[in-house]
C-alpha cells in the first residue's frame, strides 16, 4: 500500500513524522510520503497517486477537500481521518475494498487511539462479502451486487459457494476458518466453475470472484536451502494473513535459475517458478522498487525480488509486500491489477 499523509497544523506534523517512522518499518506500506499545508493541492495528488490518505486535521476541511474526486467504492482510495491529538482514527471512505477501516485499526494500534469505523458488516460483527475478496485479492465481476449479499449476510441468510471440485481451495477454507466475524456459508461443487473462480450465489443473485494472480519474488545467497526459502516465504504471507496456497507463482531472475533451493521450493509447493531474463530487468523502470547498487555492479540489475515478482504479475501489477529479508533470503510479493 502507498500510503499518504497530510497534515495542516505543527501538532499535526508532529504526529505524521512519528506515524512515518512506525510504517516505514512495514512491510506492507511500500512507500509513506509526509505532504504539510495546501491540502486541497496535496489532496488532488495524492487522491490518485495513493492507495490511502490520512488527513490529520478537522474533519470539515478533509471532506470539502476530497469531495469533487469521489467517484466510486471500486476506485477511491482509502481515506483516514485522524486529529491533531491522535485520539481517534475514523475510516472515511473505501472502507472495504479500498481497505481503510483495516489501516484504521492499524494506525489506531500503531499511536495508541481509537478506531472508528462505521460501515454495518463490521459494527455487527459480520465478514462482508467484499471484505472477503479484499483480503484473499481476488476480483468481483459485479461491484453492484456487493450490496445485496453484504445484506443478506447481515440478516443472517447463508450464502453458496460454488467451487470446482478439482481444486481444495485451501486459502479460502483457512480464512473462513480463522475469521472472528460471522458469516453463513455452504459449499457446493461444480465443474463449471473455473479453478481460479469462486461463485457466490443467493436467490438469482451471482458474484463471480476471481483469484488476482500473486507472484512471491525470491532472492537469496549463493546456496540457499529450500527450508530457507520457505521460511523466509511463510513469515511474509502469514504477515499478509494468506495462506501459502494462495500464491500462484514464484519468480527470481535467471541468473537464480539454476538454484537448487528455489527449484526445491518450487517442486515442493507445487507452484510453478519463473525465471525472467536479465534485458527484462535491465529496462525494468518502477519508482516502487528498492534499489540495490550493490547487485547492481554485480550483475547489472537493480535488484531481483521485487522487479521479478511485478514482471510475472503483469502490466501494472503492484507490489503488496516490498522487499524484507529474512537471514540471506528476500521475499517481495506482487499482484496482478
Amino acid at each position: 500500500m502507498k500510503i499518504a499523509i497530510i497534515s495542516v497544523s505543527n501538532k499535526g506534523l508532529e504526529l505524521a513524522l512519528t506515524l512515518k517512522e512506525k510504517l516505514d518499518k512495514d512491510s506492507t506500506v511500500i512507500k509513506c510520503d509526509l505532504f504539510h499545508k495546501n491540502v486541497k493541492k496535496y489532496i488532488k495528488i495524492a487522491f490518485f497517486e495513493y492507495d490511502a490518505i490520512i488527513a490529520i486535521m478537522a474533519s470539515g476541511i478533509l471532506i470539502r477537500s476530497v469531495a469533487p474526486y469521489i467517484e466510486s467504492k471500486v476506485s477511491d482510495p482509502a481515506v483516514l481521518n485522524i486529529d491533531d491529538n491522535g485520539n481517534f482514527v475514523i475510516s472515511t471512505l473505501s472502507g472495504h475494498l479500498g481497505g481503510a477501516n483495516a489501516l484504521a485499526d492499524k494506525i489506531a494500534d500503531l499511536i495508541d487511539a481509537t478506531p472508528v469505523i462505521t460501515t454495518s458488516t463490521d459494527v455487527n460483527r459480520k465478514l462482508g462479502i467484499d471484505v472477503l475478496a479484499k483480503d484473499l485479492y481476488l476480483s468481483i465481476d459485479d461491484t453492484k451486487e456487493i450490496l445485496y449479499f453484504n445484506k443478506a449476510i447481515l440478516e443472517n441468510e447463508k450464502i453458496t459457494f460454488t467451487l470446482n471440485p478439482e481444486k481444495d481451495y485451501v486459502y479460502l477454507k483457512d480464512y473462513l476458518s480463522k475469521n472472528t466475524l460471522e458469516i453463513h456459508v455452504s459449499f457446493n461443487y461444480s465443474s463449471n466453475v473455473n479453478t481460479d473462480e469462486i461463485h457466490v450465489e443467493l436467490d438469482k443473485h451471482k458474484i463471480v470472484l476471481k483469484e488476482k494472480k500473486l507472484v512471491a519474488g525470491l532472492g537469496c545467497k549463493r546456496g540457499k536451502k529450500c527450508s530457507d526459502i520457505y521460511n523466509g516465504l511463510k513469515k511474509s504471507i502469514n504477515y499478509l494473513n494468506i495462506d501459502i496456497s494462495r500464491i500462484n507463482m514464484l519468480s527470481s531472475a535467471e541468473i537464480k535459475k539454476d538454484e537448487k533451493g528455489m527449484i526445491d521450493l518450487s517442486k515442493k509447493l507445487s507452484i510453478p517458478i519463473n525465471f525472467v531474463e536479465l534485458d527484462k530487468l535491465k529496462l525494468f523502470e518502477s519508482r516502487d522498487i528498492q534499489k540495490s547498487e550493490f547487485v547492481k555492479s554485480k550483475f547489472g540489475i537493480y535488484g531481483v525480488c521485487e522487479p521479478s515478482a511485478l514482471i510475472t504479475a503483469g502490466f501494472d501489477s503492484k507490489l503488496i509486500y516490498k522487499k524484507t529479508s529474512y537471514n540471506g533470503v528476500t521475499i517481495a510479493i506482487a499482484c496482478e491489477k
